[in-house]
């Protein structure tokens, strides 16, 4: 089975990989909480620190530097001056970036149980998943740019007869990375790792419920011999240190996944700045098309495992399934038993398939959101409700006659809530499914080959999956259609985000050699 980065498909990891599975550091000390600048470490400008949490327990993990716009343009002072001419990581030929990536790659494999751990203490994900999905996608994501890096390459021109014209692809600068709560050290490296690879100096700034890894991240780029100021990771919340990020004058680019409502103010800063150039990855409200002639088996699996994976915080969650009209009672029956089966509880234990959500705040959303299915007259099929004595556990819910003009239907719940909704024809599916602002993914499910390819070129979507679900890969691009985001992560395409395009003519003598 191919996916997330050649790892697993639809969030099951292929346990057979490493027999015994690999356990976690279940009492592991958190060494790295500061400011990381130049390749050293720092406290705040202002003197003030932040808290993160252990979702699962609701204890405070640790405190944590706290950036600010100082820190911020500290960072940006160091990741220019590394970009200078004449300056080590300048004058560093594209094999060696190569090599180095590759190194970094080296190191989370050694390190890979350590922030696996990380990953799941600051975001309640299933310890497995992270070792086997988050951080395998990681490693081959590094591995992928590392061999790009001296691959990166122009083009001869012909014009007119007295020129030559070719062109280079020159890295832009200082690029600013902003990195979701979700998949904290993934969306990190899937930015990291072009950035690199195509020359640039970087500012990071995690999320501020989940800085835990990104900043473990700087101790291996100090040991692997990235060049100080190369890679700078400011932690600090998004109106700070994000907005200082999203203006500053000195940063040529800006990388962002997370909301769409954020994106947008990223793009208007980016504009009313230096309009940086900006790459989104945003929200979906995903459809997971279900034709009658389906392999069932595969298809209630996968939806399932598309909408409930990550505790259902994913922006390619498979959040409208539309399942035929004939198929349409099977299908239900068949996902609810799924639901009712699939096991809630400590994310270190490794039958665990589901965490808790990640803060007070997306737990109150999803039981909200929830709540609106019951009063709009969805039928609740199982779950809805939070599981009692455990913090911020919901129980897997499944809603059926859901129509398009619910909520449930509509908006983002970033929760485990499958609602599952029914069709006639393809023509009406096709519009249903394009009927939102959203476009970062789809799903199909169908043994007709003409369907779905008329299918995949109907979904406004940047992905399609065919008979399969959450099949990610390094090689592959990934993005949004319409408020889904702008531009490409993974894949070549990636490369053409991290680079400007600079047009030479040389004209010839007349003269005769």
């Amino acid at each position: 089975m191919a996916a997330l980065n050649g790892a697993v498909e639809n969030g099951q990891p292929d346990r057979k990989a490493v027999l015994p599975p690999p356990l976690p550091l279940r009492s592991l000390e958190v060494k790295y909480t500061k400011i990381f600048i130049n390749n050293e470490w720092h406290e705040s400008t202002s003197g003030k620190k932040f808290p993160t949490y252990n979702p699962s327990t609701l204890e405070k993990i640790c405190d944590i530097e706290e950036g600010d716009k100082p820190d911020v343009d500290n960072a940006v002072e160091a990741a220019k001056a590394a970009f200078q001419r004449g300056a080590p990581w300048r004058q560093m030929d594209a094999l060696s970036r190569g090599q180095l990536l590759h190194k970094l790659a080296d190191l989370l494999e050694r390190d890979r149980i350590i922030l696996a751990t990380l990953e799941t203490m600051d975001t309640g994900k299933p310890f497995l998943q992270a070792y086997f999905i988050d951080l395998e996608g990681c490693i081959k994501t590094l591995q992928y740019y590392a061999g790009w890096a001296d691959k990166i390459q122009g083009r001869t021109i012909p014009v007119d007869e007295n020129f030559v014209c070719f062109t280079r692809h020159e890295p832009m600068g200082v690029c600013g990375a902003i990195t979701p709560w979700n998949f904290p050290l993934l969306m990190l490296i899937w930015k990291m790792a072009p950035a690199l690879c195509c020359g640039n100096t970087l500012v990071i700034k995690p999320a501020e419920q989940t800085p835990l890894t990104s900043l473990y991240i700087g101790s291996l780029i100090k040991e692997v011999g990235f060049p100080p100021g190369v890679v700078n990771i400011v932690p600090g919340y998004g109106p700070t240190a994000g907005a200082a990020i999203s203006t500053h004058h000195s940063i040529d680019k800006i990388a962002f996944t997370g909301s769409t409502k954020v994106g947008k103010l990223i793009k208007e800063a980016a504009s009313k700045s230096n309009l940086k150039r900006v790459t989104l990855e945003l929200g979906g409200k995903n459809p997971c098309i279900v034709c009658a002639d389906a392999d069932l088996d595969l298809a209630v699996e996968c939806a399932h495992q598309g909408v409930f994976f990550n505790q259902g915080q994913c922006c390619t969650a498979a959040s409208r399934v539309f399942v035929e009209e004939q198929i349409y009672p099977e299908f239900v029956k068949r996902s609810v038993e799924y639901a009712k089966k699939r096991l809630v509880g400590d994310p270190f234990d490794a039958r665990t398939e589901q965490g808790p959500q990640i803060d007070q705040k997306q737990f109150d959303k999803i039981l909200e959101l929830i709540e609106s299915g019951k009063k709009e007259g969805a039928k609740l099929e199982c779950g809805g409700l939070a599981i009692e004595d455990r913090g911020l556990f919901i129980k897997p819910t499944v809603f059926s006659d859901v129509t398009d003009n619910m909520r449930i239907a509509k908006e983002e719940i970033f929760g485990p809530v499958q609602p599952i909704m029914k069709f006639k024809s393809i023509e009406e599916v096709i519009r249903r499914a394009n009927s939102t602002e959203y476009g970062l993914t789809a799903a199909v499910f169908t043994k007709n080959l003409d369907r779905a390819l008329t299918l995949a070129s109907a979904l406004q979507s940047g992905t399609v999956w065919i008979n399969c679900y959450n099949a990610l890969h390094a090689q592959a691009p990934f993005g949004g259609f319409k408020m889904s985001g702008n531009g490409r992560e993974l894949g070549e395409y990636a490369l053409a985000e991290y680079t400007e395009v600079k047009t030479v003519t040389i004209k010839l003598s007349q003269k005769s050699p």
